[in-house]
Formats: C-alpha cells, structure tokens, sequence
C-alpha cells in the first residue's frame, strides 16, 4: 500500500508491502529514517525550522515545523521497534524555490535546524539530496529500506 505523506505531515510504517512517498519537497525538507533490521521506516516533510514563530499551529500540528516534527518521526520509528544506533538517515529538499538568494533562504533555515537537531542527537546523515533549485520526490521502500530521488526535470534513481 502506498502512504503519501503530504506537506506538513508524516508516516511511519513497518509493514513489508508499504511503500511512503512525498512529492514536491521544494524549500520543505523531507526526512527519511529507515532501520533495516526492524524493517521499520518513515519520512516527515515539514516546511519551516522553528515552531516558535507560530507554537499553536506546532501544538495541532507537529509536522509542520523542524523542531517538533522531527523528534516526533524518530519516537514513532521508535515506537515501533527500530533503534538509533541501526537507523538510516537521509534528506531531500531545502532548495531555493521562488526566493531570492539571501533574503529568506528558507530551505537554508530547514536544512540548518534539522543539522542542529541530528549533531545534538549524535545521529549521521547516510545521504542527501539539498539545495539547488528543483524540486524533489523521495520514495521508501518498507520491505528492502530502498530510496528512490526524483529531480525535476530528471529521471528517478535508486540511492
């Protein structure tokens, strides 16, 4: 079965025929976290760094925002049997889309807050796919822990 994990949201799963995807991650940053050995996975995209420019929004919805959306993700893959010390990190998006360099550089903010959270957390980044101009789609794949990236503008491939 295939979850969409829309704008502001987040799925986890630990069924072998799940597949998540999040299309359109352009300023958003999507995170995907996948243990191979619990066979557990999720992706979060959230939209801005910080919740406390808008705390009731973040209290309704935690997935709007880096800071409440992302340790959210990791207690849900947790919740279901994958521990930290297994997990696979990767991350997509951030890119400059319909800003101008230096004056709001959201993707910048999203990318530098979830940085922050993952160094203070010890946890390592497997790979990523962040900045530029283009809009990405990441795809995980419960059953193998598979990343498949898609570009605008480019083909899908498997990481």
């Amino acid at each position: 079965m295939e979850h969409i994990v829309g704008i502001a949201d987040m799925k986890v799963s630990n069924r072998t025929g799940d597949t998540i995807v999040t299309y359109s991650l352009g300023s958003c940053v999507g995170l995907a976290i996948y243990d191979p050995q619990a066979g557990v996975g999720g992706i979060l995209h959230y939209i801005l760094p910080n919740s406390a420019i808008d705390e009731i929004k973040a209290k309704s919805n935690p997935f709007m925002f880096a800071d409440t959306g992302i340790p959210e993700l990791f207690k849900q893959v947790y919740a279901l049997g994958a521990e930290k010390s297994r997990i696979k990190v990767f991350v997509a998006g951030g890119a400059e889309i319909m800003e101008q360099e230096g004056i709001f550089n959201i993707g910048r903010q999203n990318y530098s807050a979830l940085m922050q959270i993952l160094t203070k957390n010890n946890v390592s980044i497997w790979k990523q796919a962040v900045g530029g101009y283009s809009n990405r789609t990441v795809k995980m794949e419960i059953a193998s822990g598979k990343i498949y990236l898609k570009t605008s503008g480019l083909g899908e491939v498997q990481l």
